[in-house]
């Protein structure tokens, strides 16, 4: 994980040694919007620290850098009045704020997936008792539908159990 500030300030690479050292990451500074896009095609950052004064300036370049930014958090905070220490905080809660955001789509997707896997499961289930209870199914064609249907009441029974209790019977 590292973090892209651009900034022309003076004392900018001050700056990105003291952030880099609080949050235990690196912290490259790009003077503009060449060395900025340079960089971004380089490598990808987890936030991208844009001036307010260069955006506000230069709203092309703003644009251009967001544009390239990726997947990077986007940040503009004004250097000239921020000192490391608000900008630490700034970086830091929008890291938190990402880490958050991404365990909460993680467990969306996993309820989504659970969904459709137990409605999967449970139409299988069904279809396999419906087949199995008409009298004219060949014996052969019986037997492989009560395995069916004995595989998909087991993986009913362990869908049905708390995550927790699937994870570590699994491990």
């Amino acid at each position: 994980m590292s973090i892209l500030m651009v900034t022309g300030i003076e004392g900018a690479h001050n700056c990105a040694a003291v952030v880099g050292a609080e949050l235990g990451t690196e912290v490259e500074v790009a003077s503009g919007r060449k060395a900025a896009l340079a960089a971004l095609r380089r490598r990808e950052f987890a936030a991208v620290v844009v001036d307010e004064t260069l955006a506000e300036c230069d709203p092309a370049a703003a644009e251009a850098i967001w544009e390239q930014a990726g997947l990077a958090i986007p940040l503009q905070v004004n250097f000239a009045l921020s000192g490391a220490a608000r900008l630490i905080r700034e970086i830091r809660a929008a890291l938190h704020r990402r880490e958050r955001e991404q365990m909460l789509a993680r467990r969306a997707a996993a309820v989504a997936i659970e969904t459709e896997l137990k409605s999967t499961v449970a139409g299988l289930l069904l279809h396999s008792q419906l087949a199995l209870s008409g009298g004219e199914v060949p014996t052969p064609v019986a037997d492989k539908l009560r395995v069916v249907a004995d595989l998909a009441g087991s993986l009913r029974q362990q869908l049905s159990a708390p995550i927790e209790t699937r994870t570590r019977s699994a491990a």
